[in-house]
């Protein structure tokens, strides 16, 4: 059965694709729960307005996430933590530290979850710290952690 998506579903289509599943899977799990419509010439043509709003959406984001990106580029966050002897820190400098610190010291507001920091940051002194702020986007902050 051709059917039309109206909602993002994982490993089948983005909203606006005309996808072809299996009846049962259309008539008893997607067209229920308000996922997909079942294909006509009117809904096809919906679905190429979705399609274009979406993707004129996609452009404009990743043109916001290039500019971000590069006054990303451009900024040193210190963040002040406390430590003992050697540099090691009493606790440790997260994802979301580093995104408030990026507010208070730039005025860049920075979602906390588009920061790909593998572990918290647990010693003192410099780290680069990356950013996908768009699937095809990616940044650096050059963070310093300080005694403080």
């Amino acid at each position: 059965m051709k059917i039309v998506l109206r909602e993002d579903v994982d490993n089948l289509g983005r909203k606006g694709d005309l996808v072809e599943v299996a009846d049962g899977y259309a008539r008893n799990f997607l067209v229920p729960r308000g996922l997909a419509l079942r294909a006509s010439k009117g809904i096809v043509k919906q679905a190429d307005a979705m399609k274009r709003s979406r993707e004129a959406r996609d452009v404009r984001d990743r043109g916001a996430a290039e500019e971000l990106a590069s006054r990303l580029q451009s900024v040193k966050i210190e963040i002040g933590a406390r430590a003992g002897e050697g540099g090691k820190l009493f606790g440790s400098v997260t994802s979301s530290d580093i995104a408030d610190a990026v507010f208070a010291q730039s005025g860049i507001e920075l979602d906390r979850r588009k920061i790909e920091l593998a572990e918290p940051l647990k010693e003192l002194g410099a780290a680069e710290v990356p950013v996908r702020l768009h699937p095809e986007v990616a940044a650096t902050i050059q963070v310093e952690v300080v005694a403080g």
